[in-house]
């Protein structure tokens, strides 16, 4: 049986007349990454915070590796880690003395630290920039310092508040690596993100929350299935074209504005010629098609009614044979 690493009970959190938290139950299991997505505002951070002793809850229980973080608060701490939304990192400092600080700070022996130091700028390749002061550093450069910081004490459980926000393409992947790597160690990892890609790529299992409840949990492939499936998706350049092709295909469903019809589909090759065969054989044709399975973004929008700030369609565009 899979041990429990994070636990949380009817948490609630209120500043002043606002509800933050909402009742939010959730179970994190060891060596797992479990991502939290929600839109800005959804109460994300102050769950992180919540459950890193860093604010008390109004109500409710949370036990994190195994410790309640209401009476065994200093228990918890010596437990995780914690990266926040920007990385905290002393910039005057270099990236090897800033390592060595958190050695200086933990309880790790003197004697491992200068061990450590090395090794943790060996694993996030910072080796060549260590004795450069931080403010030289790019954005994924602090952001590895800060996590590297963050393993200093050997934490087994570690939440990462929106780790990759800021960071471009590159910089976002490899710290996708990183936390891989931490998952294959054993480590355990609450990822807070916007990036719906992210939670797609890395999580095991994912909550949605909204407006500080809890609208969805479970796995990514288990969130997609509920909601439609794949659909072909045609672009048309005048009304009456798109009126055409609504009548040839049953259930599909359009978007006047942008001139586009959704058309139910399996998505395999066979399905396509015969779809848009069948649009030639009525003289019509669309100028771009697209086809389009369900991912973490429709989830994202079924459940809270909206995207989020950083969502990117992916779908994949080809121009339809004219």
């Amino acid at each position: 049986m899979t041990a429990t690493a994070i636990a949380a009970t009817g948490l609630r959190k209120s500043f002043g007349d606002k509800i933050v938290l909402d009742g939010v139950d959730l179970e994190v299991r060891a060596g797992e990454v479990f991502s939290l997505l929600g839109p800005n505002g959804a109460g994300k951070t102050t769950t992180v915070n919540v459950l890193t002793t860093l604010i008390k809850a109004d109500a409710g229980t949370v036990r994190v590796a195994g410790y309640d973080v209401a009476s065994e608060t200093k228990r918890v701490r010596a437990a995780i880690g914690v990266t926040g939304q920007f990385a905290a990192v002393d910039e005057l400092l270099t990236g090897q003395e800033n390592l060595q600080l958190m050695v200086d700070l933990s309880p790790v022996p003197a004697r491992e630290g200068k061990r450590i130091v090395a090794e943790l700028l060996e694993r996030f390749d910072l080796v060549e920039a260590a004795n450069k002061p931080v403010s030289t550093y790019s954005g994924g450069m602090r952001r590895k310092l800060d996590l590297a910081m963050t393993l200093v004490g050997n934490p087994r459980i570690i939440f990462l508040d929106e780790p990759t926000t800021g960071l471009d393409p590159r910089s976002r992947r490899t710290m996708w690596s990183i936390i891989r790597d931490l998952v294959a160690d054993g480590v355990t990892i609450f990822l807070t993100t916007q990036y719906l890609e992210e939670a797609d790529q890395l999580a095991d299992r994912v909550a949605v929350l909204d407006q500080g409840r809890l609208v969805a949990q479970g796995t990514p492939d288990e969130l997609k299935r509920q909601i439609p499936g794949t659909h072909v998706r045609l672009r048309f350049t005048t009304v009456e074209d798109l009126d055409a092709a609504q009548k040839l295909f049953a259930g599909s469903t359009r978007d006047d504005e942008s001139l586009t019809l959704r058309v139910p589909s399996d998505a395999g090759t066979d399905s396509l010629r015969a779809l848009l065969d069948r649009l030639g054989e009525h003289s019509l044709a669309a100028e771009e098609f697209s086809v389009h399975t369900p991912d973490l973004d429709d989830v994202f929008l079924a459940l809270t009614g909206r995207t989020t700030d950083s969502t990117t369609d992916t779908t994949n565009s080809t121009e339809a044979a004219k």
